[in-house]
Formats: C-alpha cells, structure tokens, sequence
C-alpha cells in the first residue's frame, strides 16, 4: 500500500472491531467473568472464545486510531488546529454521554447494591454525588473509558509534536527501524512485556485517567506506533513478509492465554509467576494479531464500498450508545427467565436497534450530530479511518 492512499481495510477493521465489540460485551452478561450485570446462569463455554478475543481488541481499536489521528493531523495543518478537532470530536459526545447515557448505567450498578429509588431520582440527585452511593460516586465513565484514554493520548502526542527536535515524520522514522529481520516482531512485544512487568506488581490494575498505567504502557506505545505508520512508513512490506510468524506467534500465545484462563476460571488468581506469563502471553498475541489483522486487511480489505463510508461513521454513535442499552435490556429482561439463547439474542439485537436509530436520528439534527460525534453538516465529509 502507498502512504498517500487511503487505507479503506483500516476503516473496515474498526467497524469490524467495534460490531465484535458489542457482541463481546452482550456475551459478558452470560460469561463467568464479573460485569456490571450477570444472568443467574453463567456458561463455561465462553471462557476460552472470550480469552481469545480479549487481548488484542483494545489494541487494534487504539493502533487504527493512532493512524486515522495521523490523517487527521495532516489534514489540520498544524498541532493547535489538530487538537481543537480532537477536543470538539471525543470530549463533546463524552459529555453528552455523561449527562444522558451513563446515569442509567449507573442506576443499574446502584439497584444491584440495594440502590431503593426511581431511575429519575437517581438521575436527578445521587447520580451526581462525588460521595460514593451505594458503592459509586461521580465521575464515572464507565465504557467511555476509551474515549477518555484515547483524547488523552491525543493531547500528549500534541504535546510532543510542539517539542522543536519532534514531528510526526520522526516518529515514522523511528517506527521505519523496526524494518531490518523479525524486528518489528520481537522489539515492540518485549518493550511492551517489559513495561507491563515494571508495574503490575506494583500497581493494581484499576482503570482511570491517573490509576490505570498497566494499561497506558500498553495502548499508548501502540497508539503512537499507528501514528507513525500512516505517514511514509516503509513497515506495509515488512508486515506483510511477517504475517506468517506472526501468525504462528499468536496462536502459541492464545494457547497460553486460555490454558491459564481455563485453569484459573472466576475469581481464582493465579501465583505471581504464572500471572507475568499471562500478561506476556496476552501482550504478545495483542502485537501478533494486530499484524496479521494490517495485512489481512491490506491484502482483502483496501477497496470503497457504497456502504463503508456510512458504516464508518456510524461507529462512533453506536459505540457512545450500544453499553447503556446491553444493560438496561438486561436488567429488565433477565428476570423473565427467558431461554439463555433467546436471552442473548433478545440483548443483541434490542441493543443494535436502540444503538442504530440513535446513530439514525441523531445525524438528521444538525444541533444533536456534534452530540453524538458526527462532525456539523457543514464540514461533513468522508469519515477517516478510526475518526473516533
């Protein structure tokens, strides 16, 4: 692929991404795992599919991010222009969606802790206690965790572009040293497994802007490395002479993953020794993937479709709404005892329904589309891979 062209199997990742992303969390209603809200039955069969799916997801939304950001900061011309896009884009819907989307949310966390109000009354008054209310105290941004990490890394990457000695063309020579042999393989896994290994023991694993470093010394480095690689990388040949042994790594790390999940199902920690391997195995199989997805992507993607621009830009909205949805379906509906697969499919698709119309009506109102992260219709334009 040539930088100059526009990478559309980029695009048709992160709507892949973002669709297997709500199935996903559909399926943590039924996994053994902990969640917001769980059905009575829980299935053991998730375990292994689920692990697999686990390690790479974030990843590759955070590095197909990384590049759309690049794109966009070409298009903007310079860095305050960039992250004024950046801010009206990612910290308007998050607002909206902390006012409007999260409050149910958090009403469902309350009712399971013994919370005796209305929704409205919660919404109304405890929902905005910074004192905890029965065990959860505003802010809390639950699934929009992502938008919050991505706009951060977005302001520290704006940060080191304004550096005189830095640019967004030596960030993509930097990444080009990774050419030579399985470099680009093996040097991004061990500096990932190396800054995980410095402080997961020291460190708990608790997600927020200024508590979660496990995760910032993961997303962040990949998030800089798909800025580098939409410029004039000379990486596209070197992923695709890999695809195969980054293939054959990623099995052999997804085979650790969920042998030690499996073994080590629920609420049962695993000795420390064994957790580092975990972390590594996941790491590990997060790098793989990611490269075999690019050339995948690259090699059977990289073609327009009538539908991709619209599906592309629905990403967003269906992403800010779909987590609000899976709940409230779920903790209405769970109490029916329906069967498990009419449960499940009940969720999926009352959730794609409400998460659609919302993306359907919300870009027909030209006062709700920066609401939703639609861009104004007078600017409206094709949508940039990962815009969101």
């Amino acid at each position: 692929m040539t930088p100059q062209r526009r990478h559309y199997g980029l695009d048709w990742l992160r709507i892949g991404a973002f669709g297997l992303l709500i199935v996903y969390h559909v399926a943590m209603v039924f996994s053994t795992w902990d969640w917001v809200i769980k059905s009575p039955v829980t299935y053991h069969e998730l375990t292994a599919p689920m692990a697999l799916l686990t390690p790479w997801r974030l990843t590759l939304l955070f590095a197909v991010s990384g590049f759309a950001s690049r794109k966009l900061f070409d298009k903007s011309g310079d860095v305050r222009a960039f992250t004024e896009s950046r801010n009206r884009r990612l910290l308007i819907p998050w607002g909206f969606a902390m006012v409007a989307l999260i409050p149910p949310e958090m009403w469902v966390r309350a009712r399971e802790q013994g919370y005796p109000g209305s929704l409205i009354h919660f919404w109304l008054t405890d929902y905005w206690s910074v004192t905890p209310v029965y065990g959860h105290g505003f802010p809390n941004w639950e699934h929009l965790w992502f938008v919050v990490y991505l706009w951060a890394y977005t302001m520290v990457l704006a940060a080191l572009l304004l550096v005189p000695s830095w640019n967004a063309e030596r960030l993509t020579r930097a990444v080009d040293r990774l050419a030579p042999g399985m470099r680009l393989l093996w040097a991004p896994i061990a500096l990932l497994v190396v800054l995980k290994l410095s402080v997961m023991f020291v460190l708990s694993e608790k997600q927020g802007l200024f508590t979660d470093w496990n995760a910032h010394f993961a997303y962040f480095p990949i998030f800089l490395f798909g800025f580098a690689l939409a410029g004039e990388s000379k990486l596209w040949p070197v992923i695709a002479r890999l695809q195969w042994p980054a293939a054959a790594v990623a099995l052999v790390a997804g085979v650790i993953v969920v042998c030690i999940e499996l073994a080590y199902e629920g609420h049962n920690v695993p000795p420390h020794a064994l957790m580092a391997i975990d972390r590594a195995a996941r790491l590990t199989m997060a790098w793989s993937v990611m490269l075999v997805l690019f050339q995948l992507a690259t090699r059977f993607l990289n073609h327009d479709h009538k539908w991709r621009a619209t599906l592309a830009e629905a990403v967003f909205p269906l992403y800010i709404a779909h987590h609000p949805a899976i709940i409230l379906l779920a903790w209405y509906t769970l109490p029916l005892n329906l069967s498990p697969f009419v449960e499940f499919a009940l969720i999926l698709t009352g959730t794609f329904s409400f998460a659609v119309s919302f993306y359907l009506i919300g870009r027909e109102i030209d006062w709700l589309r920066p609401l939703i992260g639609l861009s104004p219709r007078s600017v409206r334009r094709a949508v940039t891979p990962a815009s969101a």
